[in-house]
């Protein structure tokens, strides 16, 4: 699990993001230095719950089997998945995300809603590594 990025399950699952004091851009990941935006003088940084439902920004399929540092096991077969961009509903910054397991390119459009929800990455027999993906929740823009 990527430490402080997500928290909750279920309904109550959120990607945590951090708002500027100054300039109240949001960004995710959490950024916890400085503010990101260029325009803006500075100010503190607030963790805050990002919205759990946006609509899909853009989408892509991952073919082939990434370098490290992303963890997968050489010895199993490469299992395709799709890769999200979101729009978030009311934050209206983009994430990227897999897409739950079974959802393909071919079953998304742009604009489609979806929400965030526990996934996991990768498990072996001493860790599982837990990230968020996105779940089509059937309502069209």
């Amino acid at each position: 699990m990527v430490t402080g990025w997500f928290t909750g399950d279920g309904d109550d699952f959120r990607l945590l993001g951090t708002r500027c004091s100054v300039c109240s851009s949001v960004f995710f990941p959490r950024e916890e230095g400085h503010c990101r935006n260029p325009g803006c003088v500075g100010g503190d940084l607030e963790e805050v719950p990002l919205s759990r439902r946006g609509h899909i920004w853009s989408y892509t399929d991952s073919r082939y089997r990434p370098p490290s540092p992303y963890v997968t096991d050489p010895e199993l077969p490469w299992e395709p998945y799709a890769l999200i961009a979101v729009e978030l509903e009311a934050e209206r910054i983009v994430v990227l995300g897999q897409a739950v397991p079974g959802v393909t390119v071919a079953d998304l459009t742009v604009g489609m809603q979806v929400e965030a929800v526990p996934g996991v990455l990768y498990e072996d027999v001493e860790t599982v590594w837990t990230t968020w993906q996105w779940r089509p929740t059937g309502v069209e823009a």
